[in-house]
This record gives C-alpha cells, sequence and structure tokens, in this order.
C-alpha cells in the first residue's frame, strides 16, 4: 500500500500518490480530511501520546504531578507520566475528537518514554506495554485503526493489539527485520527513510529501495526533513 506522511505540511496535496495520508490530528483542515476521503483515501490523524506539546489546545490540562523531562528532540515539550490518570483521560479524549474528525485510524507518537529512562520518570517495559495497550484499547472503542510507532523492542508483545506499525529510520539503526512479527501477522509496516536534500533522495532512491536492510513487504517513503519527497519504495 502507497501511503504519504504530510505532518507539519503547510500545503497538502491530496491528488499525489498514496492510498493512505498521516495528517496532524489538531492542525489538519476538515476540508482536507473531508477531500482525502472523497477520493477514497484512508486518513491516519497523529499525535503525541508521550509528550506534552506545547502547541496543542489542551496543553494546560496536563497535570504538574505527571511531567517528566523536556524532551529534547522537540524544544518546548516535555515527556509525561503514562501511568498518571489525567494524562490517560486526555488521550481518551483525544480518541474521541479522533472519530469527531471522522479519521479513520490514529498514530501516537512518543510512545518509548521508558527506553533509557529518556521521559526521566524510571518507566518500566511493563509500564510501556500497559500503556500502549491501553491507547489501542481505547483507539478500538472509538471505531478506529491504531499504528505502533517506533518503540520496536517492544513489537513482539504489541503485535498483536495494533493495527499496523510506523517507522523512522530503521535503515539506520539495522531495525527493519525485527519488524518481522508484523510481516507474519500480515500487518503493513510503513517506513520513513530520511535523506539530507531531495538531490540525494533520487539519487539513492534505487538504492535504499533494494537494500537487504530493508524487507521487500515494507511500504517505504523516502523524506528530505519534515517535507515529503513524494517517491517511497
Amino acid at each position: 500500500m502507497a501511503w504519504n506522511d504530510v505532518i507539519n505540511e503547510t500545503y497538502i496535496n491530496t491528488g499525489v500518490h498514496g492510498e493512505m495520508f498521516v495528517v496532524d490530528l489538531f492542525e489538519v483542515h476538515t476540508s482536507i480530511i473531508e477531500d482525502l476521503h472523497r477520493k477514497g483515501k484512508r486518513v491516519i490523524c497523529y499525535f503525541s501520546a508521550g509528550t506534552k506539546e506545547h502547541r496543542r489546545p489542551d496543553y494546560l490540562d496536563f497535570p504538574s504531578d505527571g511531567l517528566g523531562l523536556p524532551n529534547e528532540d522537540r524544544p518546548g515539550d516535555t515527556w509525561v507520566d503514562i501511568k498518571n490518570s489525567q494524562v490517560r483521560r486526555i488521550m481518551r479524549d483525544r480518541f474521541e475528537y479522533a472519530q469527531s474528525r471522522h479519521c479513520d485510524g490514529v498514530c501516537p507518537d512518543n510512545v518509548d518514554g521508558w527506553v533509557e529512562n529518556q521521559a526521566g520518570l524510571y518507566l518500566t517495559p511493563d509500564d510501556q506495554l500497559d500503556y500502549n495497550r491501553y491507547l489501542a484499547i481505547e483507539a478500538h472503542g472509538y471505531g478506529l485503526a491504531i499504528g505502533l510507532k517506533n518503540d520496536v523492542s517492544q513489537l513482539d508483545d504489541l503485535v498483536g493489539d495494533f493495527d499496523f506499525a510506523i517507522n523512522e529510520s530503521c535503515m539506520d539503526f539495522d531495525d527493519c527485520n525485527r519488524y518481522k512479527p508484523f510481516f507474519d501477522a500480515i500487518k503493513p509496516v510503513f517506513h520513513i527513510q530520511y535523506v539530507n536534500s531531495t538531490t540525494e533522495g533520487h539519487r539513492k532512491q534505487e538504492e535504499i529501495c533494494s537494500s537487504s536492510k530493508r524487507p521487500h513487504d515494507m511500504n517505504t517513503l523516502i523524506k528530505h526533513g519534515m517535507v515529503n519527497w513524494k517517491i517511497g519504495c
């Protein structure tokens, strides 16, 4: 299945290739979702489930006792305590909002705060499994498909809970083949491989698509920074 990730893009061309589009839950205009659906495309709505993002309308709803360290990859954002009941209520409300926006599914990001204690909350692998399964149960309760983004170390445990997976840069870490549980379960795996420029993307397309690091079942999108280069594998 061809796909497209248009998070952070100011102009979304709904006519480009892709049967599935990943859009921002809060920032995408309703007309874009409607246009994608008219063209027979599935709409997956993205948000962070592991951090408090300063630009979100529910930013002030996060409890002060449910916060961890700043997210080094996103200035202004903070990791959240996934065991906190209010944090979980906020996520449940986001699923309800996604349903109201007619999203076909959701892609919660930053669901691996336990790795190397990056959240600063001393989360355990079991804490993360419990939270990720909570997200899957809630999403399904609202009739939404849900994708597991990254959290590569827990793929074996979560393949039964999630409908598809999204990975960033697995070729850089030799992690692509770890998605075998999803391939075996005949569940799609969508992969973003970042390049430094569109010129590099054109030059490396054949190398990326034919690499033994990338299973042939993987749906790869080649991307320059936050802007898609609209060709994949």
